[in-house]
């Protein structure tokens, strides 16, 4: 189940809010300019759909979204249970950055953690299967996919060059939960 955590960024050992309800979760993340929804496929995906399948599948609120975003460029990007490459791809991400344009992901499977740095506080967002979220640019956050990640997610960008992450310098991604 999707969930959202609220922390004071000084008091990373207790949430001061929790929610599991999406209506609930959009809500408070919109209050921030995070956007946060579920979707649906318009057809039933075979484990193993290609990037295409994928993208057919979820094509109208892809192309809503492009829309609404300028996003130029769309991928899939999966990663299985098992990679010997997955604790270098974890530390990737487990560093507070900023991008210049928005981070959209779409779980097509599997999970992941967003955590967010905004104003003092923190938010974590646990997403799953169905989940869309998009931070916006220059929102300073972090990403854990667990030690043994195993997820499908589109990706949607407003240039061409892809995942681009400058990195703000400070330790504060050391100091909260993870996935485990």
């Amino acid at each position: 189940m999707s969930y959202l955590h609220i922390y004071q960024e000084a008091q990373p050992q207790k949430a001061t809010f929790q929610s599991e309800e999406a209506s609930i979760i959009a809500e408070k993340l919109a209050e921030v300019g995070v956007r946060f929804e579920q979707w649906q496929a318009t057809q039933i995906l075979a484990k193993e759909a290609t990037e295409t399948d994928i993208i057919n599948a979820y094509s109208q609120d892809i192309e809503r979204l492009k829309v609404q975003g300028g996003y130029q460029t769309v991928d899939v990007v999966a990663l299985q249970k098992g990679n010997p490459n997955a604790p270098a791809m974890r530390e990737k991400f487990l560093f507070e950055h900023t991008h210049n344009e928005d981070e959209v992901r779409f779980f097509v499977a599997g999970y992941g953690l967003f955590c967010l740095h905004i104003a003092d506080k923190v938010y974590q967002v646990f997403c799953q299967q169905g989940d869309l979220i998009s931070v916006p640019d220059h929102t300073p956050h972090w990403f854990d996919m667990g030690s043994d990640p195993e997820f499908t997610a589109i990706r949607l960008f407003n240039n061409t060059e892809g995942w681009v992450a400058q990195e703000t310098g400070s330790s504060i991604a050391k100091q909260f939960p993870l996935l485990d």
